[in-house]
């Protein structure tokens, strides 16, 4: 199986795709998927992305095999640098469809290009269906805490299967983040401030009793788990609560967009990477894993001939009635149990 399921969908990656660009990024993406390697014992290979316009260095595919030498001897993983150099994502994507995972590690392009079209790492997330880990930082060590985003909409529960997974020992903090944006109207219509008060705390008590289920349903894992809830923009208060709680990793959903709406409205995913200094990774709530054995046969090949699966649409989310709220309505209760809070299918070759 390339995914190991308990509840929902849980990444288990067996084949990782590192990607960079030989700057200081782009070297501690290398390092970071070869320690994910060696805890999952998954296989790894190595590509080198050269911007169209920008020159690659000369001797970037023996550089990248020497790389691949390096960290095989190091972690006594399977290693394979790829032959051909990548100069743009769409050749970046028929690499990518082999691996269950991407670790990104590129330095941001400053061009008028990248202001209107967006970074290449926005550009992979819009069309990979890969969870995408963007590194930031340098790897020493596995990823010892992380937090994780959760919206309480279906995909919820699967994330913080991959937060798990991701890493065997870290500590997981669920976080949500009540937003503000409802409590602006209110006062825009000349709501009394008590009314509000009231509507804030009734989210907030409904934040807590939907992440406390969260939390519950991973018994077994008590010990590494925590939550919190905070107020605000989603984005803002996930990299606020990352830096006071010192956590390496935060791991959040996103949603299928287009070009167009990610110009006009940016995600919190983006946000987040926008804001954030660490590492994030990003996952696609249509993503696809790659079959373990054929993308074990595919890493070695430098041109595979694949062919694509969509996923169904996600659900759409599931928010409190905020007329309901106000108007002393009861308060809708968490009585799913973890298995049913994803309908994602995972089809298994």
């Amino acid at each position: 199986m390339a995914l190991a399921v308990s509840k929902g969908f849980a990444l288990t990656p067996h084949s990782i795709l590192a990607v960079t660009d030989f700057s200081a990024q782009g070297n501690h993406a290398l390092a970071r998927a070869a320690l994910l390697c060696a805890e999952h014992g998954a296989k790894l290979k190595l590509v080198c992305l050269a911007y169209p316009g920008e020159a690659a260095p000369a001797d970037a595919a023996t550089r990248l095999a020497h790389h691949a030498l390096q960290l095989s001897e190091r972690h006594g993983i399977q290693v394979h640098a790829a032959s051909r150099l990548a100069f743009t994502v769409e050749d970046v994507l028929s690499e990518v469809i082999c691996a269950d995972l991407v670790a990104w590690g590129t330095a941001p392009v400053q061009s008028l290009r990248s202001f209107f079209l967006g970074q290449p790492v926005e550009e992979l997330l819009r069309r990979a269906r890969r969870p995408v880990l963007v590194v930031r930082r340098e790897a020493e060590h596995n990823y010892r805490s992380l937090i994780v985003a959760v919206d309480f909409t279906e995909v919820s529960a699967g994330l913080v299967d991959i937060g798990f997974a991701l890493s065997k020992s870290a500590q997981v903090e669920l976080f949500h983040a009540v937003s503000s944006v409802i409590e602006g109207k209110l006062r825009y219509a000349e709501v009394s401030d008590h009314a509000i008060k009231v509507y804030r705390s009734e989210c907030r008590r409904y934040a807590q009793d939907r992440i406390f289920w969260l939390t519950d349903s991973y018994d077994t894992r008590r010990n590494r788990v925590s939550s919190a809830v905070g107020h605000g923009d989603a984005a803002r208060q996930t990299v606020v609560q990352q830096q006071t709680r010192g956590a390496e990793l935060i791991v959040v959903g996103r949603h299928p967009s287009s070009r167009l709406s990610d110009f006009f409205f940016d995600s919190t995913a983006n946000r987040i990477l926008d804001y954030s200094h660490t590492d994030v990774l990003v996952v696609p709530h249509d993503h696809q894993p790659a079959s373990s054995a054929v993308a074990m046969k595919r890493l070695s090949m430098e041109a595979p001939a694949v062919r694509r699966v969509r996923a169904g649409a996600p659900n759409p989310p599931h928010f409190p009635n905020p007329a309901a709220v106000l108007g002393g309505s009861k308060k809708p209760q968490p009585n799913r149990s973890a298995s049913d809070s994803c309908d994602l299918p995972i089809r298994v070759p």
